[in-house]
């Protein structure tokens, strides 16, 4: 009950906090130099033209006004049109999002496991040799941007080794599955496409690790911290002097503690995956939402540029009510803000 109490109380916080983060979207987006309907057009399209655009999108009303409209709309389930698809953006969404999710939960999967992995040894062998190589791979890491990882992995496997394709979700000649959840591998996997799955994990290998190992190596460094200062607590002292295996103390007393900073740390880094990703995506053409919101904000394409970041608002709350509940599980007594009147 304690868990659905959590989830509810965050779940009304956050709707006050995606209507505030609205209006600031909305107001910067407007405060952006440059005329919407004259990009959208270009500079040979008679004034008439421009201006009934401007009518059409209420830009020459107030902001409250045109803040209006766009709160009426979305309770319609209307986000606008893209000035820059001519489509609608619920549409573009709906095609863009799949391509990021996907990109995001493969790197983020990449990112849990090799900095829990890498974190939980390089703890554990601390002051070792051991410990020294991945100290060094967390530092490469943390200093080498991932467009830099990009174009590296780029040259020795794309072009060097010639083992993996670097442009888009599919190779050119495949036909993508039937659209089920708009992740490709998913959707090849329910409809037994296995070229097609095949095909597409090898796509997403360089983006996926290109895009997580500057997440991946914080995280590996706090968990090497957390661990460290854990195996010199008292209890973990008294538990070796009554004689209690290494691993049991390892499996049994230390990883859970010691998951909790790192689990914390990695739920920010999972929606920062897809909101950074846009650099990732440009490189190895990538049809994602990160890609399309860099390209509507270049293009002041007011509608978009609000839509994608309400979206990866929404993206980042989730992840932090989901991250809250894992730590609750991995530690009962941290204080969620539930139960004692708060």
């Amino acid at each position: 009950m304690e868990i659905i109490k959590l989830i509810i109380k965050r779940l009304f916080y956050s709707i006050f906090v995606v209507i505030g983060f609205s209006m600031l979207i909305f107001i910067f987006t407007r405060a952006i130099p440059g005329d919407p309907a004259r990009l959208a057009l270009g500079t040979d399209v008679p004034e008439w033209v421009a201006e009934k655009l401007r009518e059409e999108m209420h830009l020459n009303d107030s902001i409250y006004t045109q803040y209006y409209y766009w709160v009426k709309g979305i309770t319609k389930g209307d986000l606008g049109i893209s000035l820059n698809t001519n489509r609608s953006v619920m549409t573009d969404i709906r095609e863009f999002f799949p391509a990021s999710l996907e990109l995001a939960l493969y790197s983020g999967t990449l990112m849990i496991i090799l900095a829990i992995l890498f974190g939980v040894i390089s703890g554990w062998y601390n002051n070792t040799w051991i410990d020294n190589v991945f100290r060094v791979i967390a530092y490469l890491g943390i200093v080498t941007p991932s467009f830099v990882i990009a174009i590296f992995f780029v040259t020795i496997f794309s072009y060097s080794l010639d083992i993996l394709p670097t442009i888009g979700r599919l190779s050119s000649g495949l036909t993508p599955p039937p659209y089920i959840t708009g992740l490709i591998t998913v959707d090849a996997l329910i409809t037994g496409n296995y070229k097609v799955l095949i095909d597409a994990i090898k796509h997403l290998i360089m983006p996926a690790f290109s895009l997580m190992m500057g997440p991946m190596a914080q995280n590996t460094r706090i968990i090497r911290s957390s661990m460290i200062d854990n195996l010199h607590k008292d209890y973990t002292m008294a538990e070796r002097s009554y004689g209690i295996l290494e691993r049991v103390i390892m499996f049994k007393y230390l990883f859970k503690s010691s998951l909790i900073p790192g689990i914390s740390m990695i739920g920010a880094c999972l929606g920062h995956l897809m909101g950074n990703a846009f650099l990732i995506e440009l490189i190895f053409n990538w049809p994602g939402l990160s890609r399309y919101g860099m390209n509507a904000m270049l293009k002041k394409d007011l509608n978009s540029v609000i839509a994608v970041t309400v979206v990866y608002s929404l993206v980042f709350i989730i992840l932090n009510i989901i991250v809250d509940i894992i730590v609750n599980t991995l530690d009962p007594r941290i204080e969620l803000g539930i139960g004692r009147g708060k």
